[in-house]
């Protein structure tokens, strides 16, 4: 592909059509939801108290997890020790990790027959429920603690050396260190983190699907899914979808708005010491602090390992069945996402579009169970929507792990074309024999990352597949799900544990694969 700009090549055909296939998808549900929201007869109590407990929980689960990651950031960013740097990569696990089994692990730990409503019934206390409003912010924090704190960390180690030298050499105390260098810092990171984890929390499906339901405990994609699962009102949904988007569209606008940290100037690039944090007490605060924040992380999922091992070998057919059937969801919504990533940065490569790049990113801000609304009304008047759930499935979480493809291509890209477009040019290499003997030698750890990454977001996704798969199919999340409600909690740790090795492997396989190729 050239890099002058030019008439349209073949290259720039094929990304524009498939930034047309994402606006399609995005804006033409949103459409189709727009007109069938005027057949509706207007929002009911219940749906406002949907509409306040989606925005409540929301902003108490982000305040929390943002208050949380400070501390534990901060004693990150402090301290050196043997594994640090595996648990700082640990920290992005929640992000792949299906939500479904995360849930299950929390109601193992948290539950009623719980470990931790067990140590208080041995202090005579009464055990804790993990369902309704307090369970639906523990999962939340359970998820996003870890962003947060990955998030607030990079505010820290940001931060030069040689200010921590200076404030040595001036003799700076602890609260002096936090009120000269830390807390400008925080003031700059933890506005644009408190809003990208409140839109997470704005559209949490499942969560809210498993551990909320309640008339107080029902978000607003919850109610989506009510409306038309158990109503079948395609107007009140629809409604309640333009609900859903305006008050995420808002929120988008105002993370928007927010200004980037703008840094803390230039240094040598040395390692931090932080002679501030050197006493015993300090230290065993820090440790205390990252102890606790390792086993509220892993406990869940060790509960899952030792609850589903037993069971691994009395799992239903259907179990088989339903994995089978999200491993194929799975990677043609992992190739699909590559399809579309591909053609749409080559695009804004070539033109140098900020356009095309933010048209790519657009269903960041969109709702999975509102694009899925939308696709049900469009689809219903001229086939069963149950027919076509697994391919809706893999369409969807194709475009919605579209984003997170483009932030690990585009930057690639652009080196390579710096490095070595204009040779590429001068020998007359475009279209197929610039993507396969220029790109794929040269993307091969971000396109294995980006296909490992949705292949696993796509394996544990419980969203569109709840709304449009028949009661007998579905996927494993979905199949995870009925044996949870049918109280058959002994399996459903079981099909955990396959879930949770399923969607791991598959991120490992294509990550893992795309770094041997690229090391060799």
């Amino acid at each position: 592909m050239a890099r002058s700009l030019g008439p349209l090549s073949r290259a720039d055909v094929t990304g524009a059509a498939a930034l047309a296939l994402v606006l399609a998808l995005v804006l033409g549900t949103l459409v189709a939801v727009t007109l069938r929201a005027e057949a509706a007869a207007g929002l009911g109590p219940a749906d406002w108290a949907a509409i306040r407990f989606t925005l409540v929980q929301a902003t108490l689960s982000a305040a929390l997890s943002v208050a949380l990651a400070v501390p534990v950031a901060r004693a990150l960013a402090r301290r050196r020790f043997p594994g640090r740097s595996v648990l700082i990569t640990l920290l992005g696990a929640p992000f792949i990790l299906p939500v479904i089994v995360a849930v299950l692990g929390l109601i193992a730990v948290f539950g009623r027959a719980g470990i931790f409503s067990t140590a208080l019934g041995w202090l005579g206390l009464e055990p804790i429920s993990i369902y309704g409003f307090h369970g639906v912010v523990i999962a939340h924090v359970f998820f996003n603690l870890p962003l947060a704190t990955r998030l607030i960390l990079q505010g820290w180690l940001a931060m030069p050396a040689e200010r921590f030298r200076l404030a040595a050499s001036l003799g700076f105390a602890p609260a002096d260190i936090a009120r000269t260098l830390e807390r400008p810092m925080l003031r700059q990171v933890l506005p644009g983190a408190f809003l990208v984890i409140f839109l997470l929390c704005l559209t949490s499906f499942a969560v809210a699907l498993t551990l909320g339901g309640g008339p107080g405990a029902t978000t607003i994609e919850l109610a989506i899914y009510q409306a038309f699962r158990f109503d079948f009102d395609l107007g009140k949904a629809a409604l309640l979808a333009l609900v859903q988007v305006g008050v995420a569209g808002a929120a988008a606008i105002i993370a928007l708005r927010v200004s980037l940290p703008e840094g803390s100037g230039a240094g040598l690039d040395r390692a931090v010491t932080r002679w501030d944090a050197a006493t015993p007490l300090l230290r065993i605060q820090d440790a205390a602090l990252i102890g606790l924040a390792a086993l509220f992380l892993i406990l869940p999922l060790a509960m899952i390992a030792r609850d589903g091992l037993p069971t691994l070998l009395h799992l239903p057919a259907s179990v088989g069945w339903a994995a089978l059937r999200s491993l194929a969801v799975a990677l043609a919504s992992a190739a699909l996402t590559l399809a579309l990533a591909l053609p749409i940065a080559a695009l804004a490569q070539h033109r140098r579009s900020k356009l095309a790049e933010g048209i790519g990113t657009l269903t960041i801000a969109a709702s999975p169970l509102v694009i899925g609304t939308g696709l049900f009304i469009l689809l219903f008047p001229f086939v069963d929507p149950s027919r076509l759930a697994l391919p809706v499935t893999a369409l969807v979480n194709a475009v919605m792990a579209l984003p997170f493809a483009l932030r690990a291509l585009m930057p690639a890209l652009s080196q390579v074309e710096a490095d070595f477009g204009q040779l590429a040019d001068g020998l007359g290499m475009t279209g197929w024999a610039r993507l396969r003997h220029l790109w794929l030698p040269r993307l091969r750890r971000p396109l294995g990352f980006a296909t490992g990454l949705a292949a696993a977001l796509s394996m544990g996704d419980l969203g569109v597949v709840a709304m449009f798969a028949a009661p007998d199919e579905g996927t494993l999340p979905l199949t995870l799900y009925r044996l949870m409600a049918a109280y058959r909690m002994d399996l459903a740790a079981g099909a955990a544990l396959v879930l949770l090795a399923l969607s791991l492997a598959l991120f490992w396989i294509f990550d893992r694969g795309g770094r041997l190729d690229a090391d060799a």
